[in-house]
């Protein structure tokens, strides 16, 4: 039994406000296209070479399961706390509330990794930037935008994203336009580099190289943190996380294939630290060159301020559902009367992102972990929990072919803890803090939050009555 004395105040309900384009434009930007293809997808090719387009096509068919998956659950609960939502409603309280520890992590720590690479983008343009300043600078203009009614920010990220796949098209345009190998031959025979030569793909380098092409991949699903504020989001929510997937497929994938078939130089492309910037100064020139860097470091921008968007509105869920006490709770929830924000809760993950910029980069990448392949099991299982027990029969869209779709996913999880585990510089460690954070988060809720009594998870009536 609750004790209401504890509980705060009714929260604010937040603006439902955007349409299937606003929501479409926010998660294509936590996607971020561009930012994906220039700075983890080099990281494919060097691993697998031109076998990197059999890779993305695996993670192609992987992400589109996961999709479903994210597409049938939104639909159900399109609520601004996102996968521990659907976990708790289907899985019970203490998964749901592992989720969201694990999701904490996640979402707090990806802005200020990725403004601590804009200073490296822009090098090509500004070099000797300094990279904490420049991280601190975008991560507070980042929060001040996200301040702003979110239908601004939709018509900001959008602007934003239009210069993103600019760049990303000129890319494209660039390598298509003069084809140094045919697409079969790609295909056919994919060769690695090894040493100073190429030779003939491995399964195993285009393996690791899918695991990659998962996380290059990933965003779609952040559709659901905007749900509360979607016009009918139960009946169009699910059709914006499969656009978004779609699209960013197409962003992705169609540069990676123009680049391979372009690149003048094959070895030295698959080798290279920025291969694309390398296509564009090769074919285009150092001007043009230059340009496409400021498009990308605008991709980077935009991704936080969309992660930003999508954090605050996270932490809305959390605080409404009595997760963190007083006062934390009252000034998570609190909507700011004119911009229909989550301000303060805004204001206070700019400035954990802002302190955190001081931190290492790679310290910022082990404390988040393996959290996605956490959060891609728990949203697996919830469906499949959802459908047995009709959890989910409420929901206006379900996936076809069911249950190939979570079946599919957990697969590929399996196969990408492996070789996690296998890596014991990065991948291993990723595992076990990703574990750590599990077992804190589960000490938690039975320490804390069963005792109080508190903790529940709450589904806006606005939300299950459309």
């Amino acid at each position: 039994m609750l004790n209401d004395q504890m509980l705060p105040a009714t929260p604010q309900p937040l603006p439902r406000c955007l349409g299937f384009f606003g929501i479409l434009f926010l998660t294509l930007s936590v996607a971020t296209p561009a930012s994906s293809l220039f700075v983890i997808v080099p990281g494919m090719l060097q691993v697998a070479g031109t076998g990197a387009l059999w890779a993305l096509l695996l993670a192609g068919i992987v992400c589109v399961a996961t999709a479903f998956i994210y597409a049938e659950l939104s639909s159900a609960w399109p609520v601004a706390g996102g996968e521990y939502v659907m976990v708790a409603q289907t899985l019970g309280p203490l998964a749901g509330f592992v989720m969201l520890g694990i999701n904490v992590f996640n979402n707090l720590l990806f802005p200020p990794v990725a403004a601590l690479g804009v200073s490296a983008i822009l090098a090509t343009v500004l070099p000797g930037l300094p990279q904490v300043p420049v991280a601190v600078a975008v991560m507070l203009l980042s929060t001040v935008i996200g301040l702003l009614n979110i239908r601004i920010n939709a018509l900001i990220t959008g602007i934003f994203l239009g210069l993103e796949v600019l760049a990303l098209a000129i890319v494209a345009l660039l390598g298509l336009a003069d084809a140094a190998r045919p697409l079969p031959e790609l295909l056919l025979h994919p060769m690695m580099p090894v040493e100073a030569a190429l030779a003939p793909a491995s399964a195993a380098s285009i393996g690791l190289a899918t695991t990659i092409a998962i996380f290059a991949l990933n965003g779609y699903g952040a559709a659901v943190y905007f749900g509360e504020e979607m016009h009918e989001a139960p009946r169009l929510i699910a059709r914006a996380i499969l656009a978004a997937l779609g699209l960013t497929l197409l962003f992705e994938g169609l540069p990676i294939l123009a680049g391979l078939i372009g690149a003048p130089d094959l070895q030295g492309f698959l080798t290279a630290d920025d291969p694309f910037g390398l296509l564009v100064r090769d074919r285009g020139g150092g001007a043009l060159a230059g340009w496409v860097s400021i498009g990308v470091a605008v991709a980077i921008v935009n991704a936080i301020i969309a992660c930003i968007l999508a954090c605050a509105r996270f932490f809305y869920g959390t605080a409404r559902d009595c997760a963190w006490g007083r006062p934390l709770d009252a000034w998570l929830v609190a909507v700011h009367p004119r911009f229909g924000s989550p301000w303060i809760g805004t204001l206070l993950i700019g400035a954990v992102g802002t302190v955190a910029c001081f931190l290492p980069p790679q310290f910022l990448l082990v404390l988040s972990g393996a959290g996605l392949v956490a959060i891609y099991a728990g949203i697996c299982l919830a469906v499949m929990v959802g459908r047995r027990t009709g959890a989910t029969a409420h929901a206006h869209y379900h996936m076809p072919l069911y249950p190939l779709a979570p079946l599919v996913t957990l697969a590929a999880l399996g196969y990408v803890v492996w070789t996690s585990w296998l890596d014991p510089e990065e991948g291993r460690p990723g595992l076990i803090v990703t574990a750590a954070q599990i077992a804190l988060s589960a000490l938690y809720y039975a320490l804390v939050l069963r005792r109080r009594g508190l903790w529940q998870v709450h589904i806006p009536a606005p939300a299950s009555a459309l």
